[in-house]
C-alpha cells in the first residue's frame, strides 16, 4: 500500500506559530460568522475598489532559518569600543535584569497601564524610576520616561514656553548641547514661530529669552554651575532647563541645587544597551508648581476601594489623547521597558554601588587626562566628568585611524581635536590602547583627584528610600522582579482585547537578537562602514515596506507613532513650503480620529479643522468637502485613519483622498489601523501621500508596558526629499539617532521574513475573521455600534455599552468586571464615550477568544440582573469588581455567593489570575498626588 506523508509543515512559522486559530476552528468560526469561506467574508469586508491587485512577493523563512540569516548578518556589524560618547555609552546590563526583564515576556509584553489594578507590578517599577530621576536631579516630581533626550530637551522648550511669565519669543540652547539635541530642538521650535539662539553661556541675554537650556556636563566634557545664569533667568521671569547625566549626577552637585526649573536626559547608561540608537528611556524632572504642565506619564500613588495603597496613572487629563488640538504635546509612546531596566539598574546597585560606578569612570577619566598631559598633549576642559577633547591639529584623520585599528572608536571633534568620553566598560586594557593610539607608552598613572572643583561635588544624598536598599543578592533580586511580573496580566497571561493597540504575539525569534552584542552594542554615531549588518536591515525592512504600502521611500527616525505623525506633517509642511506655498496651514481632521492627529498637527503649526462623522460612522464626505473648498489654497493636509477608527472599511476614502488633492492639499493616513490591511491594502495606492507605520502594533514590536514603539513613515516620491535629516548635520530631524530606536527594527524584520508575503496576507484575513467572531457571538447581547455596508466589520468592532448607565452600570463597571475573568478590558471609551472597542488580533486562539465571549455573556446577565430588579447595581458584583484574594478571604456580607464574585466564567481555576488591588481610586490619587516612592512610613504601616 501506498505511504501517504503528512502535509503538516512544523516550521510554517505563519500559520502554526503566529495565527491562533487552526484551519479547522476557521472553519467553524466562519459558520457563526454566516460565511462560506475566509475570502469570500474578506470580499464582503473590504471594497473590491481598493483592493491591491497582486501578492506580497517573498517566500518565508522558518525560525532556525531566520536565526541563522541574522547571525550572518550580525556578523557584517564591527563592534568597536565605543568612546564616542555625545550622549550614548557603554553600560554594563545585570545578567539578572536582561533575563527577568529585558528577555521576560510578563514585562515586554504589557500594554501601557491605562488599567492599574492589573498593572500595579510595572507602576511600581516605573515609580522607582521616578523616585530616581527626582533625587539624582534634585527636582521633586519626574515623568515616567520620554522617548529619548532630544525629544525630552524639544519637549522642555515648550513647556518653558507655556510656563514662563517672560513675553519673550526666543529660547537660548547652550552650544555645548549633543548635536542632535539641538537638530531636534531647531525642528520642533520652526512650526511654533519660537526663535533658537545658539550660543556659548557667558553670551546668554536673559531679558531675550522665555527659556534656556544647558547640558551638564557638556558634550565636549565641560563642567561648571549654571546657579549664577540661573538666577539670572528668574530675575527676567524666563525658565531653565539643564540636560544632566544621571550617572554624573551620583557625584556632581544636581541640577536642583543650582535653581534649574527642569532637568531632563537618558537613562541609557543605566543598563540599557546603545542598540544603534535605542530604545532609551529619557526623563523629564521639574518643580512641584510646574507639574500639571510636564508632557508625559506620570506615576501616582492612590488607594483602593479598601483603603490600601494602590499605583495608578495621574493627571491624566493632561494628555494628548484627551487634549486633542489643545494638547501641548504629542507625546504617546513612551520607553516604558527601558525605564524599568534602568530602574532595576539603579535598585541593583543602590547609592553606594552608582556612586562608586561614577567614581570608577571619573577617575578612569582622569588617568587619561593626567597620562596625555604628561606626555605634552593639548587636553580640555579644565573640569570634566567623563569626557575630554584633545587638540590634534592635522594629526586628527591619523590618531582617529590609530584608534580604530587598536578596535577604538574616538569622537571628531571639528579639524583639529578628538574627544574621549569614558563609560563603565572602559577599564585598564582600554586605557592603554588610546594611549597607544596617541604614540603613548607610559601607563596611566593612579589617582584619586577629582577631574572638577570640590565646590562642584554633590553634597546631597539621593536614592535613600528603602527600595534602594535592598539586600542585593540575586536571589532576593530576582524575586522581587518576580513579585512585581506577578500583579500584572500581560500578553503571556490572557488576550489584551484592545481596539486601535493590536496586541498581537511577540514571537521569541523575532526578540532574541536584540541582545546580541553585535547589535546592542553598536554607538549610533559608529562610522558607517562598520554597521553594515544594521544597513542591510533597514534596506530590506524599507523594500517590503514599501511593497506592503505601495510607497516609494521610508524614513527609520520616528521612534514611536506621535512622532510618525509629526514627521509625516512636517514633510508635508516642509514639500508646500519648497513649492512656495508655505501658507498652507489647514489639517482636516475626522472627529473621530486618534487624540495624537489633532495633537500631531497643532505641534507642526497647522490649524485644526474638524470634520464630522455621518450617522453610520463614516466622515461625512459633504462636510469635508466643504471644509476643503472653504480652506482652499490654504488647504496642507488631511488625516484619515484607514479602515476608520470606527472599525470598518469606508468606502468614500478614494472620493477623500481625490477632493484633498483637488484642492492642493496632502493626505496623510494614519497608520494605526494597518493590521487590517497589510496584503490587501496599499495606502499609497488608495490616495495616500504620507503614512506612519506603528512597528509597535501591526510588525510585533512588544507595547512594553508603554513603550518601546517606532513609527517610521512611508512617502510618495514627491516627499521624499523632505523626510527627516540626519540628527547631526540634517535638515528636520525628529529623533536623536539616526534610525530612531534601530535595534528594535530587528523585531519587525524578522516578524516579515518569517510571516513571508503570504502569511502576512493570511494574518490580515484571520484579524479581520476573528474581529466578525466576536462582533457575530455578542451582537444579540450587545449592539455593534458601526459595520460596515455589508454588516461587516475590520479588525476590530465597538460594543455599545451606554444603554446600561440608564440602570447604574457603566463602561468601567464592565471593564474592571472583566478583570475577574482573567482579561485586560478592551479600550474604553474611544472613540465614542461610553463604549468598549474590541481587537483580537490574529494571534488569539478560537479558545481564548470564546473564553472572552463567555466572560462578557456572564457580564451581560449580572447587568440584566440589575435592569429587572434581582439585585441592585451597588450591591452586584459589577460594582465591586475587580475581586481580590482579600475579597475571598474576608468575611462575605454581600449580596450574591462568593463563587459568582470571585470565579465568573472565563476565570480559569486552577490558575486565575489575582489582581492584587481591588478597584483604584483615581480622584483620590489627583487630589492627594505623590509621585516617587511613598515614605518609609506607609510601608511599616503595611
Amino acid at each position: 500500500m501506498a505511504y501517504t506523508p503528512s502535509t503538516y509543515d512544523p516550521y510554517d512559522f505563519a500559520n502554526r506559530r503566529h495565527i491562533g486559530p487552526s484551519p479547522a476552528e476557521m472553519a467553524e468560526m466562519l459558520k457563526v460568522v454566516g460565511a462560506p469561506t475566509l475570502e469570500a467574508l474578506i470580499d464582503e469586508t473590504v471594497p473590491k475598489s481598493i483592493r491591491q491587485s497582486g501578492p506580497l512577493s517573498w517566500a518565508p523563512l522558518a525560525e532556525h532559518e531566520l536565526l541563522a540569516k541574522l547571525r550572518g548578518v550580525a556578523a557584517k556589524n564591527r563592534v568597536m569600543t565605543s568612546l564616542i560618547g555625545q550622549g550614548y555609552y557603554g553600560t554594563v546590563t545585570p545578567p539578572a535584569i536582561q533575563r527577568n526583564i529585558l528577555e521576560n515576556p510578563a514585562w515586554y509584553t504589557a500594554y501601557t497601564p491605562y488599567q492599574p489594578e492589573i498593572a500595579q507590578g510595572r507602576l511600581e517599577a516605573l515609580l522607582n524610576f521616578q523616585t530616581m530621576v527626582a533625587d539624582l536631579t534634585g527636582l521633586p516630581v519626574a515623568n515616567a520616561s520620554l522617548l529619548d533626550e532630544a525629544t525630552a530637551a524639544a519637549e522642555a522648550m515648550t513647556m518653558a514656553e507655556r510656563s514662563a511669565k517672560s513675553k519673550a519669543k526666543a529660547f537660548f540652547v547652550d552650544e555645548n548641547l549633543h548635536p542632535q539635541t539641538i537638530g531636534v530642538i531647531r525642528t520642533r521650535a520652526l512650526p511654533l514661530g519660537i526663535e533658537v539662539i545658539v550660543g556659548a553661556p557667558d553670551t546668554l541675554v536673559p531679558e531675550q529669552v522665555f527659556g534656556a537650556i544647558f547640558q551638564y556636563p557638556g558634550t565636549y566634557g565641560h563642567v561648571r554651575d549654571f546657579t549664577a545664569l540661573i538666577d539670572k533667568l528668574h530675575a527676567a521671569k524666563a525658565i531653565a532647563v539643564v540636560a544632566t547625566d544621571l550617572l554624573a549626577l551620583c557625584l556632581l552637585k544636581e541640577p536642583g541645587a543650582m535653581g534649574a526649573d527642569i532637568a531632563v536626559g537618558s537613562s541609557q547608561r543605566f543598563g540599557v544597551p546603545m542598540g544603534y540608537g535605542g530604545p532609551h528611556a529619557a526623563f523629564m524632572a521639574t518643580r512641584d508648581e510646574l507639574k500639571r504642565s510636564m508632557p508625559g506619564r506620570i506615576v501616582g500613588v492612590s488607594v483602593d476601594a479598601r483603603g490600601n495603597k494602590a499605583y495608578r496613572l495621574s493627571l491624566q487629563t493632561r494628555e494628548q489623547h484627551i487634549r486633542r488640538e489643545k494638547a501641548t504635546s504629542n507625546v504617546c509612546t513612551a520607553q516604558a521597558l527601558l525605564a524599568v531596566m534602568a530602574s532595576f539598574y539603579a535598585v541593583f546597585h543602590g547609592p553606594v554601588g552608582l556612586r562608586a560606578i561614577a567614581e570608577r569612570v571619573h577617575f578612569n577619566a582622569v588617568r587619561l587626562r593626567d597620562a596625555l598631559l604628561n606626555a605634552g598633549a593639548d587636553v580640555s576642559p579644565a573640569a570634566f566628568f567623563d569626557t575630554i577633547t584633545v587638540k590634534v591639529g592635522v594629526g586628527q584623520q591619523g590618531i582617529m585611524a590609530a584608534a580604530r585599528h587598536r578596535g577604538l572608536n574616538l569622537r571628531k571633534v571639528g579639524r583639529d581635536r578628538v574627544g574621549i568620553s569614558v563609560d563603565e566598560l572602559t577599564n585598564d586594557d582600554v586605557i592603554a590602547r588610546v594611549l597607544d593610539a596617541f604614540g603613548i607608552t607610559e601607563p596611566a598613572p593612579e589617582t584619586t583627584e577629582l577631574g572638577f572643583p570640590e565646590t562642584m561635588l554633590r553634597t546631597s544624598d539621593y536614592l535613600t528610600h528603602p527600595v534602594f536598599h535592598m539586600n542585593r543578592a540575586e536571589s532576593e533580586m530576582m524575586r522581587y522582579m518576580r513579585r512585581l511580573s506577578d500583579r500584572d496580566l500581560a500578553l503571556d497571561r490572557a488576550m489584551i482585547p484592545l481596539g486601535s493597540c493590536t496586541m498581537k504575539l511577540n514571537a521569541a525569534a523575532e526578540m532574541m537578537p536584540i541582545t546580541w552584542p553585535a547589535f546592542n552594542a553598536l554607538h549610533p554615531f559608529a562610522p558607517r562602514n562598520q554597521a553594515e549588518g544594521y544597513a542591510e536591515v533597514v534596506e530590506d525592512l524599507t523594500d517590503k515596506l514599501c511593497e506592503i504600502t505601495g510607497y516609494d521611500a521610508f524614513s527609520m527616525q520616528p521612534n514611536s507613532g506621535a512622532q510618525g505623525e509629526y514627521a509625516g506633517l512636517m514633510t508635508i509642511r516642509a514639500w508646500h513650503r519648497a513649492r512656495g506655498e508655505g501658507e498652507r496651514n489647514i489639517c482636516l481632521i475626522p472627529i473621530s480620529a486618534h487624540g495624537t492627529n489633532p495633537a500631531s498637527a497643532h505641534m507642526a503649526g497647522m490649524q485644526v479643522v474638524v470634520v464630522k462623522s455621518a450617522p453610520n460612522g463614516d466622515i461625512d464626505l459633504e462636510d469635508f468637502a466643504e471644509k476643503a473648498e472653504a480652506a482652499g489654497d490654504r488647504l496642507a493636509a488631511c488625516m484619515i485613519t484607514y479602515p476608520s477608527t470606527h472599525g470598518v472599511f469606508e468606502e468614500t476614502v478614494k472620493a477623500v483622498c481625490e477632493i484633498t488633492h483637488q484642492y492642493g492639499g496632502q493626505v496623510y493616513i494614519d497608520g494605526a489601523n494597518m493590521n487590517a490591511m497589510v496584503g490587501l491594502v496599499r495606502p499609497g495606492e488608495v490616495g495616500g501621500d504620507v503614512s506612519h507605520l506603528n512597528l509597535h502594533k501591526t510588525f510585533a514590536i512588544p507595547h512594553g508596558g508603554g513603550g518601546p514603539g517606532m513609527g517610521p513613515i512611508g512617502v510618495k516620491a514627491h516627499l521624499a526629499p523632505f523626510l527627516p535629516g540626519d540628527p547631526e548635520t540634517g535638515e528636520g530631524p525628529v529623533s536623536a539617532a539616526p534610525f530612531g530606536s534601530a535595534s528594535i527594527l530587528l523585531i519587525s524584520w524578522a516578524y516579515c521574513l518569517m510571516m513571508g508575503g503570504a502569511g502576512l496576507t493570511q494574518a490580515t484575513r484571520v484579524a479581520i475573521l476573528n474581529a466578525n467572531y466576536i462582533a457575530s457571538s455578542l451582537r444579540a447581547e450587545y449592539p455593534i455600534l458601526f459595520m460596515g455596508n455589508r454588516g461587516r466589520v475590520a479588525h476590530e468592532c465597538i460594543l455599545d455599552t451606554r444603554d446600561f448607565a440608564e440602570v447604574g452600570v457603566s463602561v468601567d463597571d464592565i471593564a474592571k468586571r472583566l478583570v475577574d475573568s482573567g482579561f485586560h478590558a478592551p479600550t474604553m471609551s474611544f472613540p465614542v464615550a461610553g463604549t468598549l472597542m474590541v481587537e483580537p488580533t490574529e494571534s488569539e486562539t478560537k479558545a481564548e477568544l470564546d473564553r472572552f465571549i463567555a466572560a462578557l455573556h456572564s457580564i451581560r446577565q449580572e447587568i440584566r440582573d440589575v435592569a429587572e430588579g434581582r439585585i441592585a447595581a451597588e450591591e452586584s458584583p459589577l460594582h465591586f469588581a475587580p475581586h481580590t484574594v482579600e475579597d475571598l478571604v474576608a468575611d462575605w456580607t454581600r449580596a450574591y455567593p462568593r463563587e459568582q464574585g470571585c470565579f465568573p466564567p472565563g476565570s480559569f481555576r486552577v490558575d486565575k489570575y489575582w489582581p492584587p488591588v481591588g478597584r483604584v481610586d483615581n480622584v483620590y490619587g489627583d487630589r492627594n498626588l505623590i509621585c516617587t516612592c511613598p515614605p518609609v512610613e506607609a510601608y511599616a504601616a503595611e
